[in-house]
């Protein structure tokens, strides 16, 4: 049996100071905001560490407003930059993947915001739980590539993890008060990203531009090529596995452009609860933060006199490969979500810098899955090193992957 998500929470009210890692980009930025709503109603948290890669000058303005006690800038150049252009009196800088370690690694922070892309996420996870924090988790390839790691380490130190994805957000709040063994299934929702209505011939030549043209979030680049692949629900699926204790028959994936129905549970008795809001993060960032509590904020509400149409439809799986690679990978289990993730990374980054074509994407994922043997999972140190094997073939392959005719 798995450890269950839902066994892991208790009430955060006490919370008090927070280590936001990636707080430059989206999920970091929007749980600032959120943070600013909770002091407006007389909840405080402090931060105390911030950690950006380069953008230092959005990095100096929060700074500016929360004073944290240290930061973290990965990229070195950029570190350097920061220093002569900035200069904060007390303030520590710390530079480098190492630096991130040292500040997740501290003691004086009770909660860890995890909005890194990306397999550079996973350690950071591990460090906080092995620490005794909570986590706050957005990045969801901590759970892809460890998931029974992390899950053994919850249960070993007796710490908690929160999920900031909407869709896991949307699950959590539907189970709450209900006996999972009640749970039929688990239905994620998914917008379709900006191909749904194209056809594979229309999205065989399309560009980095179009890809990254999201009709409802306003995500990274590497997230949003996921969401275009529908890699990212592929990944949500296989996360969702570790938070709920459900295996991949019981977990079902929609189609829903309006994302407005962030997901939902189907019971055993025939029932449906679903969770529903405005496509805006800082609603299950918020609900992390202070769970089981809900507290007041000014973000946008739903007006149903407006949304007249909620409409649902099955993902094209022949279309859209990389889901259904995502719920192969998870029925075998194993080390195969450790390549999908890696060979992944390395292929929406080609596909970003123009060197492959978007329908390669899948392609050299299903070349890394057929020559790998499966086992399982065993030590942090054991994904480590697969995944740098799999990021060095993928690069030391000659790319000469022809895309299918259609």
């Amino acid at each position: 049996m798995g450890f269950s998500l839902l066994n892991t929470f208790v009430l955060t009210k006490n919370l008090k100071r927070v280590c936001i890692t990636g707080s430059t980009g989206s999920i970091g930025c929007n749980t600032l905001e959120v943070i600013d709503n909770l002091h407006n109603h007389n909840i405080c948290i402090e931060v105390l560490y911030l950690t950006t890669n380069k953008r230092i000058d959005i990095l100096a303005s929060q700074i500016k407003k929360y004073s944290p006690k240290s930061v973290v800038i990965l990229n070195e150049n950029a570190a350097e930059n920061f220093k002569v252009q900035y200069n904060f009196k007390d303030l520590e800088i710390l530079k480098g993947y190492q630096g991130l370690i040292e500040i997740v690694s501290r003691n004086d922070y009770d909660l860890l915001i995890n909005g890194l892309v990306g397999f550079s996420g996973l350690k950071p996870t591990i460090i906080a739980i092995e620490s005794g924090k909570d986590v706050a988790l957005a990045n969801k390839e901590s759970l892809v590539v460890a998931g029974k790691l992390v899950n053994e380490l919850l249960k070993k130190h007796n710490t908690k993890l929160l999920p900031i994805d909407s869709e896991h957000s949307a699950i959590l709040q539907c189970l709450i008060g209900e006996n999972k063994d009640s749970v039929r299934k688990l239905i994620l929702t998914a917008s379709g990203g900006p191909f749904r209505n194209k056809s594979l011939t229309e999205i065989k030549d399309i560009s980095v531009e179009e890809a990254l043209c999201h009709p409802n979030w306003k995500m990274g680049n590497k997230i949003t090529i996921d969401s275009a692949t529908l890699m990212n629900k592929g990944l949500e699926v296989i996360e969702a596995k570790w938070l709920f204790d459900k295996n991949e028959n019981e977990i079902e994936v929609l189609i829903h452009p309006q994302s407005i129905v962030h997901s939902m549970v189907e019971f055993r008795d025939g029932s449906i609860k679903a969770q529903l809001g405005v496509p805006d993060m800082k609603i299950p960032i918020q609900y992390a933060l202070t769970y089981p509590d809900r507290i007041s904020s000014d973000y946008v509400r739903m007006d149903f006199n407006k949304m007249n149409m909620l409409t649902f439809e099955s993902p094209d799986f022949t279309k859209f490969r990389c889901l259904k690679i995502a719920y192969d990978v998870l029925k075998a289990g194993g080390t195969y979500a450790v390549v999908l993730n890696a060979a992944n990374e390395i292929a929406v980054d080609l596909f970003l810098k123009e060197k492959i074509k978007f329908l390669q994407i899948p392609e050299m994922i299903e070349s890394q899955l057929s020559m790998h043997n499966n086992s399982e999972t065993c030590s942090l140190e054991d994904i480590i090193d697969l995944d740098m094997m799999i990021r060095k073939k993928v690069l030391e392959s000659d790319n000469s992957f022809s895309v299918a005719e259609v």
